[in-house]
C-alpha cells in the first residue's frame, strides 16, 4: 500500500519547531509496518529529526546555523529577497528537505528523545507545504 498526503505546517518565524504532533495530525491511520517519508517542497526551510525534550536545543541550533551561514556576506549575489534569503537556501541545502522514517507497530519508530523538526529558515516563511508518503502493509 502506498498513501500520499498533501498538507500545510502553520507558519512559523525563523528557528528550528518540533513539529511532530502538528505532522502526525495529517496523516492516516499508519501502516502496522512501513516507512514514512516526509518531503518539504521549499528552498528556504528543511525537515530534520532531534531532541524532542528540552527547547534549549532548538533555540541552540538556531544560534549555530545562524554562525555558520551568516547574513549579509559581501560575496553573495542573491539579494534581492531580503537578507536573510541566500542564507536560507544554504541552510536548506545543508540540511535537506525530506526524511525518511521507519514504522513499526503502527506508529513512528522515533527515538525516545527524537522528534521532528521544522527548520524555519526565514525571518517570515509563511506556510510550509509537505507532501507525505506513507508506503507500508
Amino acid at each position: 500500500m502506498i498513501t500520499q498526503v498533501r498538507f500545510a505546517l502553520k507558519a512559523r518565524p525563523r528557528g528550528f519547531h518540533l513539529v511532530t504532533r502538528e505532522v502526525l495530525s495529517h496523516l492516516p491511520e499508519l501502516p502496522r509496518t512501513g516507512l514514512l517519508n516526509l518531503f518539504v517542497k521549499h528552498t528556504s526551510c528543511a525537515l530534520s529529526i532531534n531532541e524532542n525534550a528540552d527547547p534549549d536545543v532548538r533555540s541552540d541550533m538556531a544560534r549555530i546555523y545562524d554562525r555558520l551561514v551568516r547574513e549579509n556576506e559581501p560575496y553573495y549575489d542573491h539579494v534581492l529577497e531580503g537578507a536573510d534569503d541566500m542564507p536560507a537556501h544554504a541552510k536548506c541545502g545543508l540540511t535537506g528537505v525530506s526524511l525518511c522514517i521507519p514504522i513499526v507497530d503502527g506508529k513512528l519508530d522515533l527515538g525516545t528523545w527524537q522528534g521532528v523538526y521544522l527548520c524555519e529558515f526565514r525571518d517570515y516563511g509563511g506556510e510550509r507545504q509537505v507532501t507525505a508518503t506513507i508506503m507500508g502493509e
